[in-house]
Parts: C-alpha cells; sequence; structure tokens
C-alpha cells in the first residue's frame, strides 16, 4: 500500500463486506445511518455491523443529527461519527456535536459549493474534516471527483488537521488521487460496488491492489 495512507470503506450494510475490507487493510468501516441514504444500515443491520467491526475502526455516518440521535449513535457502539451538514448550520450546532461524542470522535463533512471558503471555523470543534465532491442535492456517494488540487491546498494551509478525500474514488483513480491530492487518507463507497450498500469483492480487491501496486 501508498506508504501510510489509511482507510476507510463507507456505507457497510452487510458483516461480510466489512470483514472483507478489513482484511483488505480498510481502517475504518463507515455504517451510514442518515435516512435517505441508499446506503442506509437499519438499527439492526447497524447494531450487527458495530459487533463484528473491531475497536477502533467503526464510523457512524450521518447528516446534521439531532443531539439525541447522535446519543443514539453512540449508544450502538461506534467509535467515530462523520457528520455531514451544510454552511448554513450554526457553530453552536457543531459544538454541540463536538461535546455530545468528542473532537476526537467527530468527522466533520461541510457540503462546500464551488467558489465558496472552506468554513476554518469547524476547526475548533474536530480534529478530523472529510472533504467529498459537491452535490446539491446529495451528501457523498454520488461518484462524482472532487478538486484534488483545492485538497492539496487545504492540507497545506491547515497542517494540524487530519483531512480525509472523498468523491469517486475507485481502483482506477486512486494512485493519482494520491499523488495530486497529497492526502494520507481515503474514504471510498460507491467505487467499489456492486449496487449501493452492497459492495463487489473484485472492486474492493482491486482498490487495495491499486493503493499497493
Amino acid at each position: 500500500m501508498i506508504s501510510g495512507i489509511r482507510v476507510k470503506v463507507c456505507g457497510m450494510t452487510r458483516v461480510e463486506d466489512a470483514q472483507l475490507a478489513l482484511k483488505l487493510g480498510a481502517d475504518y468501516c463507515g455504517v451510514i445511518r442518515y435516512d435517505k441514504s441508499p446506503r442506509m444500515a437499519t438499527e439492526s443491520q447497524a447494531r450487527r455491523l458495530s459487533n463484528s467491526i473491531p475497536a477502533g475502526k467503526r464510523v457512524c455516518v450521518d447528516v446534521s443529527p439531532t443531539p439525541q440521535e447522535l446519543e443514539a449513535h453512540g449508544d450502538l457502539g461506534f467509535d467515530y461519527f462523520q457528520v455531514h451538514f451544510d454552511l448554513e448550520v450554526a457553530m453552536a450546532t457543531v459544538a454541540a456535536w463536538s461535546g455530545i461524542v468528542g473532537r476526537e470522535a467527530l468527522w466533520l463533512a461541510p457540503r462546500i459549493p464551488p467558489g465558496e471558503l472552506f468554513p476554518e471555523n469547524v476547526l475548533a470543534f474536530a480534529d478530523t474534516i472529510l472533504i467529498d465532491s459537491y452535490h446539491a442535492q446529495d451528501y457523498g456517494g454520488t461518484g462524482k471527483t472532487g478538486n484534488w488540487l483545492g485538497f492539496a491546498e487545504l492540507m497545506q494551509r491547515y497542517p494540524d488537521t487530519r483531512f480525509v478525500l472523498a468523491g469517486g474514488l475507485n481502483a482506477d483513480n486512486i494512485r493519482e488521487a494520491v499523488r495530486v491530492s497529497g492526502a494520507r487518507m481515503v474514504d471510498v463507497a460507491s467505487g467499489v460496488e456492486a449496487s449501493p450498500g452492497i459492495k463487489d469483492p473484485s472492486k474492493m480487491r482491486a482498490f487495495f491492489t491499486a493503493l499497493a501496486g
């Protein structure tokens, strides 16, 4: 694997997919609890996945959860909480998320429209920031690649923040994405799927082989 690259495979709904991802070298498995996502795991699926994934590798993904919803995700046994949100969300809300799970466990994923500046005030509330490609209606999982050069600029501007590159990554482009962006952590979902929420073993193997090559 390219030296030092950490990988999160997101959109898990089946234990067997998570187990294969971990066997191939995934550092984290993401489970989506946002009810408008085609990759949403039910509560029973999420609990089963959380119980089967080793501690320290379990990431729950949601969009602008209420404090009660975020606390419920914690009750399912997740270690990290990836929260997508629009820039209009009040910083008081972001601060509340950080207060509930802690800045070390909170991964913030602001939805940044083209031409908008990075909202650096979110850095006060989380150590990890996920940068996904922008889509007007959807939050991640669109298969659309993002601005890799812009990602590299963010990493240079905020060297103390852990940035995660997401958006349209697959076996064919992952090496170039890492080269251009300088990413040290990547997030893949649709690029290793047979259908939303169902992973394709051959695509997952190809993705990790590409990173290893």
